[in-house]
């Protein structure tokens, strides 16, 4: 059970690694046990709309409040906790980098291997750290052996850079990207699955699939999808960029030997943070982005030769995990479904939105994506930050346009409305000339 006073050791166990860092400047504490207060036995769909507790989440936060950033799918902001302890390690590196950073900061990379690990379910000898979702899903991308004809199946709704890794394989090698469709929103998972199955040919070596698409918030089935293609011997390799730390999940829930994330998204780390599993019987066989030692073949470690690289960024993951975790991932999904919903069940009353996400808890969360009958997307994002500073992005897919909307745990009720009000005055007075 969640309770204040766990919340409160989760807090301080974090602070305490960081020595005379000030992550509680600012009334931090004050704000942990205020937020804290009287949430036993309280439900998660009770907490997300528990205003007085969100306040004190947000004033976690040092942000610019003149902009509405509801473009969190890209990258988030760090609260307070995070940016301190980085700015921290990176002041104990400059004392001295060649000791400080490699002797006294790098070795505790194992401590937040071991956090990350813990939170995704699986042993910490699965755990890689990258510095994004590219480079750990391109570890996997380039690192499996794949021949002349051998396929590779995807989505025409897959991240473009993934896309582009394949593409410049299918141009040097010879190997074969098929990338098929969905409806948008598909009418269920089962669909989702029965689209893959279909498309499979004798061919087909690796399914590339994302958790959670980037442009509607579309969350795939993925432990059917892996099972389903394990059963045909085809390798899998997930696309998490924008699920850690978004709603609830463990490994276990998906079953599958390969996924990459992106942790400075939905867990607030750095920027330039992530993470790569690799399942421990597939370590040995997958090459690594940049080459390291034989001896190295089955250690997880092999996929981190990366060169030099600073030691802070990694380090303030661990107090990224700790905020994460006092707020609760069940808590914390619910509170984003519950902006999530606001924002998009007001607009439909407009009569002229239509959602290209859906309010399936288990197909989505808070990345969802509308589009507007009449209005193009583009011209409508750009209006709603030229007149109310309002940040967020323009899809325009070859099958369908919208504008994606990502709020976050520190954005406001307010904020959501203002967002409403700007798009029901521009569905009645049309975009200015």
């Amino acid at each position: 059970m969640f309770t204040r006073r766990n919340f409160l050791q989760t807090f301080s166990t974090g602070a305490a690694a960081l020595g005379t860092v000030a992550a509680f400047r600012n009334d931090g504490i004050a704000r942990v046990l205020a937020a804290t207060k009287n949430t036993a036995n309280r439900s998660a769909e009770e907490m997300a709309s528990d205003e007085d507790f969100w306040r004190e989440i947000q004033n976690a936060f040092t942000l610019d409040r003149t902009i509405i950033n509801l473009n969190n799918g890209g990258v988030c902001p760090s609260p307070r906790i995070v940016h301190e302890a980085m700015k921290h390690y990176l002041d104990i590196s400059n004392e001295a980098p060649s000791y400080s950073m490699w002797r006294l900061l790098e070795p505790n990379i194992e401590g937040v291997r071991r956090g990350l690990a813990n939170a995704f379910g699986c042993d910490m000898e699965e755990i890689a750290i990258t510095r994004n979702a590219s480079e750990a899903l391109e570890i996997c991308q380039f690192g499996l052996d794949l021949k002349a004809g051998d396929e590779v199946l995807t989505t025409n709704q897959d991240y473009g850079r993934m896309i582009n890794a394949y593409l410049q394989r299918e141009r040097r090698e010879g190997i074969k990207l098929k990338q098929i469709s969905f409806p948008v929103p598909p009418p269920s998972q089962d669909l989702l699955v029965e689209i893959f199955e279909k498309a499979i040919t004798p061919k087909t070596k690796v399914i590339h699939v994302c958790h959670i698409t980037n442009l509607t918030g579309q969350i795939f089935p993925i432990k059917r999808i892996c099972q389903m293609a394990r059963a045909r011997g085809i390798e899998v390799i997930v696309d998490g960029a924008h699920a850690f730390a978004h709603f609830p999940f463990k490994l276990a829930d998906l079953d599958c030997d390969y996924y990459g994330t992106s942790l400075h998204k939905w867990l607030l780390a750095p920027i330039g943070t992530g993470f790569l599993y690799v399942k421990k019987s597939k370590i040995k066989n997958l090459w690594p982005l940049m080459a390291a030692d034989k001896k190295q073949d089955d250690d997880i470690r092999k996929f981190e030769e990366i060169g030099t690289h600073p030691a802070a960024t990694h380090n303030a993951i661990a107090e990224a995990l700790n905020f994460h975790e006092g707020i609760g991932i069940e808590r914390k999904a619910a509170r984003l479904r519950y902006l999530k919903n606001r924002w998009a069940k007001r607009l439909e009353k407009t009569g002229r939105v239509k959602m290209l996400t859906p309010y399936d808890p288990a197909q989505s969360c808070a990345l969802a994506n509308f589009s507007v009958e009449g209005i193009n997307p583009v011209k409508l994002s750009e209006h709603l930050w030229d007149k109310y500073r309002i940040n967020c992005t323009p899809i325009v897919h070859a099958e369908f346009s919208g504008i994606r909307i990502t709020p976050n745990v520190y954005t406001t009720i307010r904020e959501i409305d203002i967002f409403c009000e700007a798009v029901e005055k521009a569905i009645r007075s049309g975009l200015p000339a």
